[in-house]
């Protein structure tokens, strides 16, 4: 009786975390999200052991932006897609109370259909936009395609004069605007 007892509250953990995170079928998917589609990337993509968290930590290898990537899968929590140029696919879990988007949002914020124009952005931003890096004088749009987007724990609204990112769990910088250029970088 114990084993049997033991065995279906295992069964009942499995299913619960299963649906925690379920493949979202394509008909549960917005018209512009296709698995097997290529997107591109939307800002310098930070990632550490395959995985980059919506968190949005400023550490680890980087995928540049305008990077083509092939969708693979899409669940309610996490997106995995295979960038070109590396050989095995990146996966990107979203974290809900850092980033107060659902899996769609999230996927908006770091891909589309089309590449960032780049020329838009004049020299020093496009030089810290290849770095994935922050300099003074850049717009706020340059530096979200530098580095992407803060989290909203911090940063509740990118009107902000400060943003506020994290280079780890522990470890914080602090991106200051004075009439939406960056001004001062505090770590």
């Amino acid at each position: 009786m114990k084993l049997f007892i033991r065995s279906l509250i295992l069964l009942s953990i499995a299913m619960l975390l299963t649906a925690c995170n379920k493949t979202l079928k394509p008909d549960e998917l917005p018209a512009h999200i296709v698995v097997g589609d290529d997107y591109y990337t939307q800002f310098v993509i930070r990632y550490e052991k395959g995985v980059h968290l919506t968190t949005n930590f400023r550490r680890g290898a980087s995928i540049p932006v305008n990077t083509k990537v092939r969708l693979l899968k899409i669940k309610s929590k996490t997106i995995e897609v295979q960038p070109e140029n590396m050989s095995k696919p990146l996966l990107i879990k979203n974290v809900k109370k850092h980033t107060g988007d659902d899996i769609f949002a999230a996927f908006d914020k770091l891909f589309a259909k089309r590449k960032v124009n780049l020329r838009q952005f004049n020299r020093l931003e496009r030089r810290h936009i290849k770095e994935g890096s922050v300099g003074k004088g850049m717009r706020k749009k340059a530096v979200l395609v530098a580095i992407g987007y803060p989290p909203i724990t911090e940063t509740p609204n990118l009107d902000m004069n400060i943003w506020t990112y994290w280079s780890g769990r522990f470890n914080r910088f602090r991106v200051h605007f004075r009439n939406g250029k960056v001004y001062k970088i505090v770590d």
